[in-house]
């Protein structure tokens, strides 16, 4: 994870990041002494009775996947945790078993990286030209992880107390170790070719020094966040085309919704808990099939 924060580029609710600040410092200043165990990805199979199996495999026809999709997102797992690279895996055996008729994503996600969307999107893509839906159960779904939601077939809030969505926006954050380094004796160098004055030139303005005319966040709006911001924004009005009620202020601007706002504002369709979320994924399931009779 401290990689991924040093090196990459984020969707995530602020809330959220800061709640890791004081983790992150313990481990940066040697501190960190508690012994993670990896979480589990805890995934089952619902049958028209209301049966849970473990296995796809063990699951009837016509079975409901339950697929979670929580905490920071990372695009690749650790020692602690899973990535949607992992997540996105099961989503695959799930559209590719024959019991198993719909998908729903168990959201309860701030965001994370960026880089971690896309396998998750791709795999919600899989599922639907496989004729299976995937519905959306959230409690919150923010930044990267309302990206991944907005691409299901229908979004739900698990209930109308703490669901929350929104924070539609990209952020980069980083440090300068330079003063850091440079105060226990270590020089700097960096060169580039001649043919390279364009590279890292976003960030090299960013961590100008006052003496060469202090940070310069500029091009790093421009060409790094911007288009970002700009493919997340556009991506969701396609994704939630006539749902979505754009005139709501700051919808699109970063700004967070409770459950029954984020109806209003069309960010999420209804607010029910897993059994509604359920017959939305059965109502979804027969629409595709009457829709394409040869992937009944």
């Amino acid at each position: 994870m401290i990689s991924d924060i040093y090196r990459k580029v984020w969707a995530i609710e602020p809330r959220l990041a800061l709640s890791y600040g004081p983790i992150i410092a313990n481990i940066l200043e040697g501190k960190n002494t508690i012994a993670m165990n990896k979480e589990e990805l805890v995934i089952c199979a619902i049958s028209d009775s209301g049966d849970r199996f473990n296995q796809f495999s063990d699951a009837p026809k016509g079975s409901v996947a339950i697929i979670p999709l929580k905490g920071v997102m990372r695009k690749y797992g650790g020692p602690c945790s899973y990535g949607t690279e992992d997540i996105a895996s099961v989503m695959d055996d799930a559209t590719n078993s024959d019991n198993i008729d719909s998908i729903i994503l168990d959201i309860d996600s701030g965001g994370g990286a960026v880089d971690a969307i896309s396998p998750m999107i791709e795999s919600i893509k899989k599922a639907k030209l496989a004729g299976k839906p995937s519905i959306a159960f959230c409690d919150l779904a923010a930044s990267a992880a309302y990206f991944v939601a907005s691409e299901c077939d229908s979004i739900i809030a698990s209930n109308d107390i703490s669901s929350e969505f929104g924070s539609i926006g990209v952020i980069a954050s980083f440090m300068d170790m330079k003063p850091y380094f440079e105060a226990m004796g270590y020089k700097f160098h960096t060169v580039y070719a001649p043919e390279s004055n364009y590279k890292n030139l976003p960030l090299e303005n960013a961590l100008k020094s006052e003496e060469d005319g202090g940070p310069d966040y500029a091009m790093l709006k421009s060409e790094v966040l911007s288009p970002l911001a700009q493919k997340f924004m556009d991506t969701v009005k396609k994704n939630r085309c006539d749902s979505l009620n754009q005139d709501t202020e700051g919808i699109l601007n970063g700004r967070m919704f409770y459950a029954k706002d984020a109806v209003k504002a069309g960010l999420a369709d209804k607010i029910g808990n897993i059994d509604v979320a359920l017959k939305e994924a059965k109502k979804y399931s027969t629409a595709y099939k009457f829709n394409n009779p040869k992937k009944k």
